[in-house]
């Protein structure tokens, strides 16, 4: 399997882009305080899962999945504070969230999966859907 066959993996890479195309709309001090740790976070979730998928050992692997579900976690947080301090639609925020939970159950689930074997992503992880 490569890197880019991975949902949890292609699912993160999508939501980190549509946190960008909202924070690169706003101005330059609600970018550089809160857009710019949303950013880093949502980010760092795909990033995290990328590391991780490049170790040898399943071990390190589900380190760096640890690393990427704190991160989605801070997301969620500032996710939740643009959106108080009205930088984020309710629609949106709304949108976001799930996308996030969905995320969090597929990180979980390939976490789970780490070390067994005869496992593959179709076993384990949802499909993708348009419906983000």
């Amino acid at each position: 399997m490569k890197l880019h066959e991975l949902k949890v993996y292609q699912r993160s890479m999508d939501v980190g882009e549509l946190i960008w195309a909202l924070v690169s709309s706003w101005d330059t001090f609600t970018k550089d305080t809160v857009g710019k740790q949303l950013v880093r976070s949502a980010d760092s979730v795909a990033a995290n899962l990328s590391e991780g998928f490049g170790r040898f050992f399943y071990k390190e692997n589900r380190r760096f999945c640890y690393y990427s579900r704190g991160s989605l976690y801070e997301t969620f947080t500032w996710i939740e504070k643009a959106h108080n301090r009205g930088l984020i639609s309710e629609p949106d925020y709304e949108a976001l969230r799930r996308d996030l939970g969905v995320i969090v159950k597929m990180l979980n689930k390939y976490i789970g999966s780490l070390g067994r074997k005869n496992t593959t992503s179709e076993d384990i992880l949802p499909p993708i859907t348009d419906d983000h």
